[in-house]
This record gives C-alpha cells, structure tokens and sequence, in this order.
C-alpha cells in the first residue's frame, strides 16, 4: 500500500515538471528592416503594386519571460509573408528547440473548429412572436461541411430551418490569434527573462528609386563651351503588400541582383482565415422532379440561407503623391553607402515606418553643383551621306565621380531632368537609368536641337578609301560642344581628322562650334583588308 501512494505522489509531483508552458513574446521593441528589389523586374519597369515580388528581411526585438523547463514561444504579428524555414532566433539561454507557422488565423471556420464539444448562445428568431431568443447548444461538428449542434430540442443544422439565426462565442480558443502567429519551442533549466532577436525572410517587399535632377544656368567660360551645373535629389519609394506595419524601422535597401532559386512565394504560404460555409439538405423531394416544387414558398427559407455578401473590396492604394515624406525645405535624410557582397546597400540614418499594405517615398540623397557637359551628337559614316540637313541629338553627360561633385554608387531607376524658365521648370529629358557605380559615366538624352545641324556627304567612293565631308551649323547665340561619330574601329581606320577617340565602341571626333558659325571637315575611311 506505502508502494502504490509512493508511486503516486512521485507521478504527482513528476506532472508538472514535464507540462509544457505556453509563453506570448512581447509586442515588438525595435524594428528592422532591409528591402531587396524584385530579381526578376528590369530597372526600367515600374513596380507592381498589387503583388510585388521582392522581399525584405526583417529584424524584431522583443522580450519573453520563460519559466522553468520547456516552454512554447509564440512571436504575434510577424509578417504574413513570413518565410518560416529563415527564421533565426537568438538571445535564449538554450536556443530554439523545434519552430512552427500556426496555419490558422482567427476566423469563422477556426472559431468553429476550436469550440467543438463546448457551449456556445445559439440565437433564432421566434416566428411566432418575431422577437430573438437566445439558447445554450454545444458544436458538434466540425466547419468543413453543414453545421450540426446539440440543443434542448436535439440535434440540428444551423441556418437550415429558414430562420436567421446566430453564432455567440463566450472565448477565443487558445492558440487563435487575428495576426500571423511564429512560435518556437525552447527549454530553459532555471527561467528567466530575455531580449531575444527574431530575423526572417519575407515575402511582398519591393522598391525603388527616381532620380529628380534641376539644371542651372549655363557656365559662361569662353574654353568650356556646354559646361552646366544642376542639382540632384534622389527618391525611394518603398512598398509593403504585408498586412503588418513596422513602426519606427530601421530602413535598408540593397541594389543590385541576386541570385535567387528559391520560390519565395510558395515558401511563404501566408496563414488564412477561413470562411464558414454551411451546407444544408436540399429542399423538395427529387421524386417529384423539381417542377413540383413551389419556389415562391421556400422564398424565405432560401433568402435566409443564402451566405452572408462578400465584404466590399478595399480601396484603391493611395496615389505616389498622398505618401510622400519631405524633412523639411532642405533634405536631412542622406543615405549612407555601403558595399555589401559585390552589391549596395544604402542605410537610411531616421527611422522609418513601413506601414502595411501602403507605398511610401523618401528622399535618401541630394546634391548640389554636379558638372555636367551638354553634348551635340551625330553620326556620318560612309554610305549614309545626305544633302538634307539633319539636327544633331542633345544629350548631358557627367561622370560618377567626386571630381564632378558626385561618387556615390547611383541605384537603377527612372531620371527625370528638368529646367529653370520664366515658367517655371519645365521637362526637358527623361532616362533610365541601370545601377551606376561611382566613376562610371551617366548620360541623358534630351530632345533633337533646334540650332545645330549637321549635313553629312560622301564625296567619292574608292575601293581602297572612300572620302568624307561634314558641315556643323551652329544657328545660336552660344557655343556648343560638338562629337560626331565617324567609324566603327573594327571596319577600319580614319585619317584626316586632329583628336579622334574611341567612344561608346566608335570612333568620334569632338570639337566647338562657335555662336552663329559653321564648321567643315574632311576625312578619309579606309576599309581592313577584306572589309571593302
């Protein structure tokens, strides 16, 4: 006998030593969040609002207080395209154990589901009187098919007797929650309270940038003809199709292309909420073929039975414009460049708000006094001569570099150019622009010129050479910086022409066009072997 009450109070006291607490991490402390662009959209395409495919990382701190022995870790409110299989945890005295995605989120069908075998208020219309009444019944089914429960009166199907009737719950079941849910499981031998990191992957991020650039009045040096100054701000605009903000974030964006071979989409299988669809028996008896049924008398019934309209769509994104965040007249928030595995990563130094399901644009970069070059181009090669003169293209150019008043790394992005008028400023070119690394080249192409043209003829055709003859007009009040391609070096070489260069893969000549003049040049081609 002294054995047996042994036995049991050692199994007594071994109980809760093996019971498994469940233990919800704290809100959110800090946010951060790194974004990394679409690896399938080209820089000039525009992102897609309404399902964006790129992903950011993201980094919660949060506190948890663990009793002693295992315990199951529920983070709330991660990110609903949460990629569960990245998720990293870390500041637990034993680190994670196992970690799970609750698939369920708070709805009518898992508010079902997790009540089955409990009491809940059924409440019906009484159609005598018309008035509600309310009654005790217990759920005994489950919500994948019609709806049975068990009342005074026995066991019925909810909203099958044409009646409106009603569900009324007392509790949420345990473990449902109206956010994405993460838990992990973690044993702690003494308990204790911990700031833990959670980091994942996520899917439904993307962003991009546009670059605004001003012109300003044209340097008047006599030995600079076409030199220019303008200023440059550079945007972001970032987008969250997550059904979950990020407050106060600590904002990254990576340029550059990765290489991805993983179907983030699938692997981020957001949790549903799924619907209660309730299944009745038919109405009218298949003996007597549908024809024998009175439809008008089952109006009602039908009405009542009918599923709840769906809920109206969300509104329309806000436009580009309704989001965007400005520090002030002058740009405080300047981002700092960093390199990042042969990619870039710009930091933003404000804390930022990525709110959910929204669009939002800051300025990261602005900079003053960049030289630029204004450029009159044209090409006369052989056997494209024309006595019609042809307007030459207009194009500004700088360099990517200190020395010209930039020499930082430039993201992909659209590059819109305008210039001061009485008007006001007006558009006068527009680019994409691919990544631009700091000392790389960056060009704008402008409309063709009013002023400067250019007549290209080939005067004689030889089996050895063929000569060439251009006239440059400069029809405006100001010089202008003039290249003209002649020759592909491949095909052969030009002789004749001072200050030829290899340039973009041709061989071109650059020279000044004074105010109200015109040039003329003369040069010769002559074919490789076996080119002619």
């Amino acid at each position: 006998m002294r054995a047996i009450i042994g036995g049991v109070l050692a199994l007594a006291m071994a109980a809760p030593a093996s019971a498994q607490s469940v233990v919800d991490a704290s809100a959110p402390l800090a946010h951060a969040v790194t974004i990394y662009r679409d690896p399938d959209r080209s820089p000039d395409a525009a992102m897609n609002r309404g399902w964006p495919r790129g992903f950011a990382m993201i980094t919660e701190r949060r506190q948890v207080t663990l009793p002693p022995g295992q315990s199951t870790i529920r983070f709330t409110g991660v990110a609903e395209g949460m990629i569960a299989v990245s998720a990293i945890v870390t500041g637990l005295p034993g680190g994670p154990v196992e970690q799970n995605r609750d698939a369920d989120l708070l709805g009518p069908a898992a508010l079902v589901d997790g009540t089955l075998g409990n009491r809940v208020t059924l409440t019906r219309t009484n159609p005598a009187t018309g008035r509600e009444q309310a009654e005790p019944a217990i759920i005994r089914t489950r919500a994948d098919g019609g709806l049975v429960v068990q009342t005074a009166q026995g066991f019925e199907a909810v909203r099958c007797s044409g009646l409106p009737e009603r569900l009324s719950f007392d509790r949420v079941p345990d473990g449902l929650s109206p956010q994405p849910v993460f838990s992990i499981q973690a044993a702690d031998a003494v308990g204790g309270t911990y700031e833990v990191e959670l980091t994942y992957l996520s899917w439904g991020f993307d962003w991009q940038a546009h670059h605004v650039a001003l012109l300003a009045a044209p340097d008047r040096v006599a030995d600079r003809p076409g030199d220019v100054r303008l200023g440059l701000t550079s945007w972001l605009t970032l987008l969250n199709d997550n059904g979950q903000s990020f407050p106060g974030a600590e904002l990254q964006v990576v340029a550059g292309t990765l290489n991805i071979t993983s179907d983030f989409r699938r692997l981020a299988s957001p949790p549903q909420a799924r619907p209660l669809n309730l299944t009745c028996y038919p109405l009218g008896s298949t003996a007597q073929g549908t024809e024998a049924l009175d439809i008008g008398a089952f109006a009602p019934m039908m009405e009542a039975m009918a599923p709840p309209p769906p809920p109206p769509p969300p509104p329309p994104p806000a436009p580009v414009a309704d989001n965007i965040t400005v520090t002030g007249a002058r740009i405080a928030m300047i981002a700092q460049e960093e390199e990042l595995g042969g990619l870039r990563l710009y930091r933003v130094p404000e804390p930022v708000t990525v709110a959910a399901r929204g669009q939002k644009q800051i300025a990261f970069l602005q900079r003053d006094g960049i030289a630029a070059t204004l450029v009159y181009r044209a090409t006369c090669l052989p056997d494209w001569g024309s006595e019609t003169a042809r307007p030459f293209d207009m194009r500004l150019e700088t360099v990517n570099d200190q020395e010209h008043g930039l020499g930082i790394a430039l993201p992909s992005g659209g590059l819109t150019l305008f210039e001061p008028t009485a008007a006001g400023d007006l558009l006068i070119g527009e680019e994409s622009l691919p990544d631009r690394a700091a000392g790389q080249q960056v060009g704008v192409a402008l409309a063709a010129s009013t002023q400067v043209y250019l007549t290209c003829q080939q005067v004689r055709a030889g089996r050895r050479s063929q000569q060439m003859a251009a006239t440059i007009s400069n029809a405006g009040t100001t010089p202008v910086q003039v290249r003209l391609e002649v020759y592909r070096p491949s095909l052969g070489r030009v002789a004749g022409l001072r200050d030829t260069r290899l340039k973009d893969g041709m061989t071109v000549t650059e020279l000044v066009v004074p105010a109200a003049a015109t040039r003329q040049l003369r040069w010769s081609v002559r074919p490789v072997a076996g080119m002619d």
